[in-house]
């Protein structure tokens, strides 16, 4: 069973640009982002970290390519990675066409910040030539020198005006593949500016709060942030940035798209909070769940009732359930009929023996 959204949300109409074999605006499923912290010149470090990324559930990962060494080190990672990879360029547009021409999908610039018109006209044409997207980062902490003067400090409309400027930079060299983000730390700067480029641009959006902070914060400050746009219809592939684990970041960028019924990707666990009246060890059952349970791709949904105050009736929206009854005595659900009694010391293997049999009658009926 799936739980019916009480408003579907409708997405902004973007154009779609492609980042290797992933489609990225338009009616495509919003796309989710991290970024390794691996020296890029640690080759077998690096490809390692994009490969548990992926399996946390990224689509797409980015890299930093600060000097030519890591530029040329990705074409050895290209072939053991299964993502496509965005570089990190920030000023040498030598940089950015050694990225392409080495098998990046798509190049994280400001073209303002390349060089001249020659340097610009470069960067593009090797991207075009390697089939190559470019995402224009715009970010509170770097914006151009003329546009902070004039504003005197980062505010919505300076990030606007940058990715305008950027825009009709790429929009000259006829060069359209490209996505825009307008970053700040600040929750509400950052809302306030994207609102005002979905209003004057359709190209596809890369949101984010950046140098969100450690793991709680950070993931608080994202999902307030992400979340009050994507239920806005805007937002097209996210990353939550972090100061921990880029694995962490993956599974918040799934979690907040599973809370908004956005994209669905593995179990999508229900639990309440535990108290006085829950018959076995909730909160220490979900933890187990969750990891037990974390190769499942398959998207349903499993509650985790400690007492029958409100098990029956989450059980009845999900997939398979579980309910705490007297005496050890706990109730399974499957979807949302009462199935069997199992006993507390057997709750763990029985979900995990349900979830993946249903995981399988779901794959074979597609």
């Amino acid at each position: 069973m799936s739980l019916r959204p009480f408003r579907d949300i409708k997405r902004r109409k973007t154009k779609v640009i492609s980042v290797g074999d992933v489609k990225v605006g338009g009616d495509n499923p919003i796309s989710v982002q991290s970024m390794t912290n691996t020296l890029t010149t640690d080759i077998k470090s690096t490809i390692n970290q994009i490969n548990n990324i992926a399996a946390e559930g990224a689509d797409i990962v980015r890299v930093s390519c600060p000097d030519q060494g890591s530029t040329f080190a990705l074409k050895e990672i290209i072939k053991h990675v299964s993502v496509p990879i965005v570089a990190d360029i920030h000023f040498h547009y030598k940089r950015a066409i050694e990225a392409a021409e080495n098998g990046a999908k798509c190049l994280r610039i400001n073209p303002g910040n390349i060089g001249d018109e020659k340097k610009i006209r470069e960067v593009v044409s090797s991207a075009k030539n390697n089939n190559c997207s470019i995402r224009v980062g715009v970010n509170a902490g770097s914006l151009e020198k003329d546009i902070l003067e004039k504003y005197k400090e980062p505010c919505p409309e300076a990030l606007v005006e940058s990715a305008l400027r950027n825009i009709k930079i790429l929009e000259d060299q006829d060069f359209f593949n490209f996505k825009i983000s307008v970053k700040s730390s600040d929750v509400f700067l950052s809302i306030a500016a994207y609102r005002q480029l979905s209003r004057v641009c359709d190209y596809p959006l890369h949101l984010g709060i950046t140098e969100a902070g450690s793991f709680i914060s950070g993931s608080v400050k994202s999902s307030i942030g992400l979340g009050s746009l994507l239920m806005d219809g805007i937002g097209d592939t996210i990353r939550i940035s972090l100061s921990d684990d880029p694995q962490k970041e993956a599974r918040i960028g799934n979690e907040i798209l599973k809370s908004l019924s956005l994209r669905n990707r593995g179990v999508k666990i229900i639990s309440c909070p535990s108290c006085a009246r829950q018959a076995f060890p909730v909160i220490n059952t979900v933890k187990i769940l969750e990891d037990k349970l974390s190769h499942i791709k398959t998207p349903m949904t499993l509650s985790i009732i400690g007492c029958v105050v409100n098990g029956p009736g989450e059980a009845a929206m999900t997939d398979i359930g579980i309910t705490g009854g007297g005496k050890g005595n706990n109730m399974l659900y499957l979807s949302g009929i009462q199935s069997e009694k199992v006993l507390t010391e057997d709750i763990i293997l029985k979900v995990i023996n349900e979830v993946e049999k249903k995981a399988k009658e779901i794959e074979n009926s597609k």
